[in-house]
């Protein structure tokens, strides 16, 4: 697949992406590792830290992601609160079949229209590996990935039809530039979602 940018055609090559798991929900209630009390420590959440003492005295030393699977399970939408706006989504998780230690510019295409446009300075493996295509809890809340939350969820609801292409290249700042380029040119529907 071919795009153009800066007076340059791209070649983008096909990598092959293997599912290991599609339909993950609940993500952030496995993030278990601090307290209510500890996460409200920290300054994304202190704000909340009124909110959950009048209503749920009890709850300050329960695991954050038990907590908040009980409040979602009750039907008490303020789990929310803790959450990105794409942390409750449902996910999958994916991996490359083939390793890749090359770096550049990577697209997401549903037939032969281009969904996303991204960069990765570091090595393709690990942008989809540990970025995009596993998921930790982390990611789901206030203070971790949403991008990597919105893609991976859009990729899920996708995954049948969707294919990944990579460009790679060498130099960060041409990577950089040339994503720039591409996305205010093709203006990708998932690109313009994610910077609304």
């Amino acid at each position: 697949m071919k795009l153009f940018a800066l007076n340059r055609e791209l070649e983008f090559v096909p990598i092959k992406l293997v599912l290991h798991k599609n339909g993950l929900t609940n993500l952030f209630a496995m993030k278990n590792n601090k307290t209510v009390a500890e996460t409200l420590a920290n300054e994304k959440y202190s704000r909340l830290l009124p909110e959950v003492c009048r209503p749920y005295p009890n709850a300050l030393n329960e695991r954050l992601g038990e907590f908040l699977y009980r409040l979602k399970m009750n039907g008490d939408m303020f789990y929310l609160r803790f959450l990105n706006e794409y942390g409750d989504n449902t996910y999958c998780d994916f991996a490359v079949a083939e390793p890749s230690k090359s770096k550049g510019l990577y697209c997401f295409v549903i037939g032969d229209e281009v969904r996303y446009i991204g960069r990765s300075h570091d090595p393709f493996e690990k942008r989809f590996n540990q970025g995009y295509g596993h998921l930790s809890p982390k990611n789901c809340y206030r203070d971790g990935q949403a991008t990597n939350c919105h893609l991976n969820s859009l990729i899920a609801q996708h995954w049948a039809q969707i294919a990944c292409y990579v460009c790679p290249l060498e130099n960060d700042n041409e990577i950089d530039a040339l994503e720039r380029a591409l996305i205010r040119r093709l203006q990708p529907e998932w690109n313009i979602v994610l910077n609304r």
